[in-house]
């Protein structure tokens, strides 16, 4: 991708997003971003997931549109109307963006999806081509697929994001206060595994599936998931703080409700397809992942 092209995202102001849109703009490319409202500047295409609207005119030409929009499952309690709400976002937004990419016809569709496709894999790694599984964030990741695929013939990559790690948000943005003031620990039996990735990663890992002919489903995690005991205590050794606090699985359920099975939840995933490719991480192991976010 040396020469510049013209991309279009949607999601442009949350983690992800606004650090892609630094990254690729820094790189010399024209970012659109699709905004819900009306538009204010040269850089802004109108779109409304609700209603399917997406401004199509204003969209054509573009060589690439990622779609990283919907509401984070983390945000609130696991309410049946906030469930709703996060398929619904998924669901209403990707028919819509798939259904303007199937008119416009760019190089390459990349749409967000989540490891929540696997659902519980306890100690077992999961890859790719793995089946989908039975709770409620596999059905969201199922459905949520699947409106990609109104895409038609444009090339697809369906990115199976991982814990995405970063000081500034996600679930190490929420940590970091606990660990700095040493009132951090494990989280529940602390075996769980948890399949992360740095942000810096994700960045680099989204730009070379824009490059490379990737498609279909690609796991965006690191080569080496760890349980949650070893992800808390090489946070502890990163910030030199003990972890001597565990958060006793009971609490997590009634603090978070059903978003508590995310934490406490296992989930080993092997990301065959970046492998295959060719991909390199520059974070590939946790302890020097999180010795350099700490440092931030």
């Amino acid at each position: 991708m040396s020469v510049p092209q013209r991309i279009a995202i949607t999601g442009a102001s949350g983690l992800i997003g606004s650090a892609l849109v630094g990254h690729l703009k820094a790189e010399g490319h024209t970012v659109q971003r699709l905004v819900r409202r009306a538009t204010v500047a040269s850089d802004e295409i109108q779109w409304d997931p609700k209603t399917g609207y997406v401004d199509i005119e204003a969209l054509r030409g573009v060589d690439a549109v990622i779609h990283l929009a919907g509401v984070g499952v983390g945000d609130k309690r696991w309410s049946k109307r906030f469930k709703s709400e996060i398929l619904n976002s998924r669901l209403l937004g990707t028919t819509a963006i798939a259904n303007a990419v199937a008119e416009v016809k760019p190089q390459v569709f990349i749409s967000a999806s989540a490891i929540g496709w696997y659902g519980e894999s306890g100690n077992r790694a999961v890859v790719e081509t793995d089946s989908v599984g039975n709770d409620f964030l596999a059905a969201v990741c199922r459905e949520w697929e699947g409106a990609a695929d109104l895409a038609g013939d444009v090339r697809t990559v369906k990115l199976r994001t991982g814990l995405v790690l970063d000081p500034t948000g996600g679930a190490l943005g929420r940590m970091l206060p606990l660990f700095r003031f040493g009132l951090g620990g494990k989280l529940g039996s602390g075996k769980q595994w948890w399949s992360w990735i740095t942000l810096h990663d994700v960045i680099r890992a989204i730009v070379f599936s824009l490059e490379k002919n990737l498609s279909g489903p690609v796991n965006l995690t690191s080569p080496n998931p760890v349980t949650n005991q070893e992800f808390t205590s090489a946070l502890a050794r990163a910030m030199k703080r003990p972890a001597l606090f565990p958060a006793p699985a009971i609490a997590l359920k009634i603090a978070l409700g059903g978003f508590s099975s995310e934490i406490l939840g296992s989930k080993k995933v092997i990301p065959n397809a970046l492998t295959e490719a060719g991909f390199q991480w520059d974070y590939p192991h946790i302890s020097t992942a999180l010795e350099a976010l700490v440092e931030q």
